[in-house]
């Protein structure tokens, strides 16, 4: 996650950046869902049964806690069909867990709202085009409407919720018209997320956009986020799943303020680019557990060892070249002048394409001028 508008403010007004000390874990706690999204890693659908119980989630958290994670994303499928949604996430905010809300909004009704907005610091609903583009791509007529509904209603009763938008050839068209979206209905942030082959993500390899598309909307999302700090919007911009942008934005920040620039990368580097199995951990609906939510292996299996033992294990040779820094990337990777910033992007990626865990991001977008470094 690389947060455009965060570093933006604190940079500029001599601010200490706003970070999470802890780990960030997303956990899926269900592989039900009511849609069929074209892009879904888990390839979640309505006849899934849940696995992990009540108790054992919630006798987990210690665990979560001993292995330094603060804060829980609650994914799935979606998460509000479980109906110990608000017992877990009580339990996790008692314990000095922060959490988050992943959802496609469907279930967030005028019963469950407050509850919602009680238990969760921040409710993120996915929005993948306007309208007719939304409802092709996440499998049903009405869905848009429905997710707009949901944010309204969390807005009327005081809650934080913003847009979630993935980028594909699918959904692009809607690009720009989601920024529109979001300045209209004032979303407390936009987050654009790139695509990741995993999933039916992985077999629909085809939905990817260019990297000269993919370069033009990096450029304008991070000219919005400039733009919304200049006009006093509060919109938060946020983009995920491409940490190359880090060096497109540093290039355009250093522009605007040269005499920054020096802390600007001191920023970047202390964020550390891509953080799967670093700060970043995904546990699935069977308690299985992996350095992200689209990594194509486990590194254990939380309802066979205590998580703790899984996430500290230091004699875990993946978790531990995951944990190298900068890691050791093949391709154009290894000589690479901001391997320091980006951390060489996504593994999921690189061994979807390449059979090769450590190989180059394909879907890096750089010019050979801006990998030559800073």
């Amino acid at each position: 996650m690389f947060r455009l508008s965060n570093l933006i403010k604190s940079v500029t007004n001599g601010q200490k950046e706003r970070s999470l000390n802890g780990n960030i874990i997303i956990w899926n706690f269900t592989n039900r869902c009511n849609l069929a999204c074209h892009h879904c890693y888990s390839y979640a659908n309505p006849n899934s049964e849940d696995f992990l119980t009540t108790e054992f989630i919630v006798d987990s958290i210690k665990e979560l806690k001993k292995a330094g994670i603060k804060f829980v994303i609650f994914s799935g499928g979606e998460p509000l069909i479980r109906k110990d949604i608000f017992v877990i996430s009580k339990a996790m905010r008692e314990a000095g867990i922060i959490t988050y809300l992943s959802t496609n909004g469907l279930y967030v009704d005028e019963k469950n709202v407050d509850n919602i907005i009680k238990y969760f610091n921040y409710i993120g609903i996915s929005i993948d085009g306007i309208e007719e583009v939304h409802d092709e791509f996440r499998g049903l007529k009405g869905a848009y409407k429905k997710s707009l509904e949901a944010i309204a209603l969390i807005q009327k009763h005081g809650g934080n919720a913003g847009i979630r938008f993935t980028i594909t050839n699918e959904t692009k068209e809607s690009f720009y018209s989601m920024f529109d979206l979001a300045e209209e209905i004032g979303v407390d942030k936009i987050y654009i997320s790139h695509l990741v082959y995993s999933g039916r993500g992985l077999d629909n390899l085809k939905i990817d956009i260019s990297k000269e598309e993919r370069r033009k909307f990096v450029e304008f999302t991070i000219d919005k986020a400039f733009e919304y700090i200049k006009d006093g919007r509060d919109i938060d911009v946020v983009t995920g799943n491409m940490e190359m942008d880090a060096i497109v934005f540093l290039n355009i920040f250093s522009k605007k303020y040269p005499e920054l620039k020096d802390e600007m990368i001191k920023r970047l580097k202390s964020w550390g680019g891509n953080s799967a199995g670093v700060k970043l951990g995904n546990i699935d609906w069977l308690g299985r557990v992996k350095p992200d939510p689209f990594f194509p292996y486990y590194i254990g299996n939380m309802s066979e060892t205590p998580f703790s033992e899984i996430w500290l294990n230091k004699d875990n040779e993946m978790l531990n070249k995951l944990r190298e820094y900068p890691r050791k990337i093949s391709g154009y990777c290894k000589d690479c002048g901001v391997l320091d910033i980006c951390n060489g992007g996504s593994r999921s990626r690189a061994n979807a394409i390449y059979d090769d865990l450590w190989a180059q991001d394909p879907s890096c977008y750089l010019s050979d001028n801006e990998k030559r470094g800073l």
